[in-house]
């Protein structure tokens, strides 16, 4: 480990990444996932060495190349197991650089002689020399060649082109061209040449339309543009579609390659960086005009095309401090409109970054969204225009963040006075403290003189089963409350309910608080006093509580039930005459399976509820001649379904309501 690696290269090749190092002679492969060296690899290097200075990856991440210390440039496949060629490029020392040319060839550069060495995978060599230092750039389809005063590509002549351009070559594309010369000429061999390519003419056209993308030249260009229209007339119900787009490409390759853009990309390069991208590259130029004419000219969509460029083109505009705040906002707002997709809180946070706070504010005006134009107007301290345009919005999530937002930035004072103007949000804050913080909500009924909801909020503070030990001081204070407010009524109902908490607390310390009772109702109070069988207690607390008669009724009759006291409550229905009638008493017989003591009240029960509470204590015979009284047919059917059938009752029955049907 004391020899440094002398050269080494990454093999990206997704989803696989590796690492190829060489250590003077040695070669290893390292993987991602193994933490051991792996064993060392013996490529198939013919002459002998004894470093490996140089290393290189094809941009597919396919091929190697590895140049040795004798001189020897190597060329394989990068799993090293098969040798595409070994070429002796007589020259021993390390090159400056050792680039792939695309997926085909390896380019090497010397700079102690400026010597440019190419090798193709088949072992072709090609050298050039230079007159300066030059440095290159590898590039998915060739190589740039940049030196102080030129810019070059070198690449592989593309296979189209060649059998396009190739002396004597016999392709269809080629005798196109040819076809075409001649006819711009206006000669009649432009015949003799569509003839020979009559059967091919589609090929023939493709190969111009494929051809002309790679060429940087326009005359060239035209030529070939020309070759394929002319071409395209020999062919019925051609698609165009190819045709059209290759030519609204290639004129914006040659609007971007012009020397004052100076972006000298190549068609293939421009299928892989995407239309988008190259958009963004102009933005980064500050090209805006180019980019927004090229984005319609290919009819890009609007957010990728020209909103998202003049978003950018605001951004810049509002860097530029020495422009005049209002005109700026005015000139973006002119340029942008309303067009969808185009974020203004944006162009103002930008504005705003560059310390134009004015500008800013200004230019939130024109943002749609109202959640963005709050977001900002918060970060920008504009407090109370944040709170309008959030009420305006009626949107009642977003006045909620605004109103906990000022809380959280002001000084308790200010926040008082300024959600005070505003009637929605100091609304919604009162619903906020009523949840989350009765403690504000009383500073703000405090500081409204509002006393019946400060009493309010004690009486919902004493329900609260937490606070049971505070009851009283809250009633008494809601009491208080009242009092200012005038309340009478109010108030004489919070005295009461102490006086009742007061009573019920008593009969706890009676029962050594084994009986739970305070904060019940007066109702379940009496009842109770009843069902504890106090009944001199209860009556006194009917008084004091001034319980109606109708519900003491009710509560005497649950609470003997309840003690299974049957012959006390025959005595408490001859009391007086039951302002609640006899069918309660039965229900609560009933209830507790007392058929015998519910048959003593059903005479007394109320005519017109006779029958259902016959039939409900099952005395069907009585109910049936009952209901025949009444004349009621409806009650008869009902008994009549109740009856076995076939029974003497029914029988009985069926005679009754034939003899009803007769009256008729």
């Amino acid at each position: 480990s004391s020899v440094h690696p002398t050269s080494w290269v990454v093999i990206s090749d997704d989803p696989h990444t590796e690492v190829l190092i060489a250590r003077e002679k040695e070669l290893f492969r390292l993987k991602q996932d193994e933490h051991h060296t792996s064993i060392m690899l013996e490529p198939d290097i013919t002459n002998n060495y004894s470093s490996i200075l140089e290393m290189s990856v094809s941009f597919n991440a396919r091929h190697v190349a590895l140049f040795t210390d004798s001189g020897y440039l190597w060329l394989g496949s990068s799993n090293l197991r098969t040798k595409y060629c070994e070429i002796d490029t007589n020259i021993i020392h390390k090159p400056k650089q050792l680039v792939w040319c695309g997926n085909e060839s390896v380019v090497a550069y010397w700079e102690r002689d400026n010597t440019l060495l190419i090798v193709g995978k088949h072992g072709q060599k090609m050298i050039y020399t230079y007159d300066s230092s030059v440095h290159l750039t590898p590039e998915i389809d060739g190589v740039r060649i940049f030196s102080n005063t030129q810019h070059e590509l070198l690449q592989k002549v593309p296979d189209v082109v060649q059998k396009i351009f190739r002396i004597n070559s016999t392709d269809p594309g080629s005798f196109l061209l040819e076809a075409s010369k001649q006819y711009q000429k206006r000669s009649h061999r432009a015949n003799e040449y569509i003839c020979l390519v009559k059967q091919d003419l589609v090929k023939a056209v493709d190969q111009c339309i494929d051809a002309v993308g790679y060429e940087f030249d326009t005359e060239v260009q035209k030529m070939l543009i020309r070759a394929a229209q002319f071409g395209k007339c020999f062919i019925a119900n051609m698609n165009s579609d190819k045709y059209v787009n290759i030519i609204r490409l290639l004129r914006v390759l040659n609007a971007v390659r012009d020397p004052k853009i100076g972006i000298p990309l190549t068609f293939t390069q421009l299928q892989y960086l995407t239309q988008k991208v190259l958009l963004d590259r102009l933005i980064t130029r500050k090209e805006y005009f180019l980019a927004l004419q090229i984005a319609k000219y290919l009819k890009m969509p609007e957010e990728e095309g020209s909103s998202h460029i003049l978003v950018h083109w605001a951004k810049y505009k509002v860097s530029q401090s020495h422009l005049e705040e209002e005109t700026v906002a005015r000139e973006i707002a002119d340029k942008l409109g309303y067009t969808p997709g185009i974020s203004y809180s944006e162009i103002a946070s930008t504005a705003s970054q560059y310390g134009r706070k004015k500008l800013a504010i200004k230019l939130l005006d024109y943002e749609s969204k109202a959640s963005e134009q709050v977001k900002l107007l918060l970060e920008l301290t504009e407090n109370t225009p944040a709170l309008v345009k959030a009420i305006e919005s009626g949107d009642t999530d977003l006045v909620y963040t605004v109103i906990l937002k000022l809380r959280e930035k002001m000084a308790l004072g200010d926040f008082k006075m300024t959600i005070r103007s505003f009637p929605v949000a100091q609304s919604l804050y009162i619903k906020y403290c009523k949840e989350h913080n009765t403690q504000a909500l009383n500073e703000i009924y405090i500081q409204e003189d509002d006393f019946s909801a400060q009493a309010q909020t004690f009486i919902m503070e004493s329900l609260d089963e937490k606070k049971g030990h505070m009851r009283d001081s809250l009633l008494t204070s809601a009491s208080e409350a009242y009092k200012k407010g005038r309340k009478d009524l109010y108030v004489s109902m919070c005295e009461e309910y102490l006086k009742l908490l007061k009573f019920q607390r008593q009969i706890e310390e009676k029962s050594n608080g084994q009986q739970k009772i305070v904060g019940k109702s007066v109702h379940e109070t009496c009842l109770f006093l009843l069902k504890s069988n106090d009944v001199k207690a209860a009556e006194k607390f009917r008084n004091d509580y001034k319980i109606p008669d109708k519900r003491y009724w009710w509560l005497k009759i649950q609470s003997l039930a309840h003690l299974e006291d049957w012959a006390e409550l025959e005595k408490f229905s001859k009391v007086k005459k039951s302002p609640i009638g006899y069918a309660p008493f039965v229900d609560i017989c009933l209830q507790k399976h007392k058929r015998p003591e519910a048959l003593r009240y059903l005479p007394k029960v109320s005519e017109d509820l006779k029958v259902k509470y016959y039939i409900k204590a099952e005395c069907l015979e009585e109910a049936a001649k009952i209901a025949f009284e009444q004349k009621d047919i409806q009650s008869l059917l009902y008994v009549q379904s109740k009856c076995a059938s076939q029974s003497s009752l029914s029988e009985k029955v069926n005679s009754f309501i034939m003899q009803l049907d007769n009256r008729k």
